[in-house]
């Protein structure tokens, strides 16, 4: 953020008389590069659509200008932050890397939370911030991310062992962090800092019983192994839980899903898990379920699709993380 931009909004604060103290101050530059991890399941991956109606980005801008209106340029181009880089290894077949803007999700046609947390992000951090996204459809907590103190198995060489994409997650930040001059081609050379992780993920743990249940035991262990494998003893956490069908969910399965929405949340929870305290956040994301009216698809599984509803999740996820940083 440049002082002239800073400068804007500081006075446009003044005007619509809002305190300074409403938002985060800027974090001063130390010249590091800014590091973020994004993981977790399809959701993460990212299912909301740019095109078409209703739902999608195309008709939120026009609908909700003040709003969205400042993700769209005169051209009504998509925005393109020149101060927010994103990796995207997740799929071998289809590596991405370049400025943060849309098409980041499961297509070109499509957004997941990165979009919204960059948004928030680079709008906090006066040095550069690199995203490195990790998401993969149709994979669960109690095996494919299974964390290695959680239990004990062999070590994972390939896709479906248990706990290959926690290896991956890991993989991953190795990988990107030791070659960052190919990986972020304006890296600075001032070295860097792993800032945080957002997790996003839930779905195939939510209908499996078994799974729900160690749900929180897992993450715990999850939290841990990741803070100890990267050498960052507090590393903050934000964890966005599993709010698909908002908080109408039909009776037949309402517990279990219940159960495993709570149990991501408990973790942010300062009395259950005090060592937590002020470095892991919780994000409850049902108020962002839209009506099928609404959205552009029926997959209640993927958000309907809705642009709106991975929007806000993302920037959610970021505004949580800007807390418990300046907290920090």
């Amino acid at each position: 953020m440049t002082n002239q931009t800073k400068f804007f909004l500081h006075t446009l604060l003044i005007a619509l008389a809002i305190p300074l103290g409403a938002i985060a101050e800027p974090a001063p530059a130390n010249g590091k590069l800014k590091i973020f991890i994004l993981s977790g399941q399809s959701n993460m991956v990212g299912f909301g659509q740019l095109k078409g109606a209703p739902g999608t980005m195309e008709t939120y801008v026009k609908s909700n200008s003040n709003d969205y209106g400042h993700l769209v340029n005169r051209d009504s181009k998509h925005v393109v932050r020149n101060d927010v880089w994103i990796v995207n290894l997740s799929y071998e077949e289809k590596k991405q890397q370049g400025w943060l803007t849309t098409g980041y999700g499961v297509s070109q046609d499509h957004i997941g939370p990165e979009f919204g947390f960059g948004f928030v992000i680079g709008d906090h951090f006066e040095d550069p911030v690199l995203i490195i996204k990790s998401a993969w459809g149709g994979r669960s907590l109690l095996k494919n991310f299974l964390p290695p103190s959680a239990a004990d198995y062999p070590k994972p060489k390939a896709d479906g062992d248990t706990g290959f994409q926690y290896a991956e997650v890991l993989r991953h930040v190795k990988e990107i962090t030791d070659d960052l001059k190919t990986y972020y081609p304006n890296y600075p050379g001032k070295g860097y800092e792993i800032i945080g992780l957002g997790w996003h993920q839930g779905w195939n743990d939510r209908v499996n019983q078994a799974a729900v249940d160690v749900y929180e035991k897992n993450m715990v262990h999850f939290v841990k192994d990741i803070r100890k494998d990267l050498g960052i003893a507090k590393l903050p956490f934000v964890i966005a839980n599993t709010g698909m069908g908002g908080w109408e969910i039909p009776i037949r399965y309402k517990a279990k899903v219940e159960k495993l929405m709570e149990a991501q949340l408990a973790l942010a929870d300062p009395e259950r898990y005090p060592d937590f305290k002020g470095n892991v956040a919780g994000v409850e994301t049902r108020d962002f379920q839209r009506t099928l009216e609404e959205s552009p698809s029926k997959q209640e599984y993927h958000w309907m699709r809705n642009w709106e509803t991975y929007y806000l999740i993302g920037k959610s996820m970021g505004d949580a993380m800007i807390k418990l940083i300046s907290a920090q």
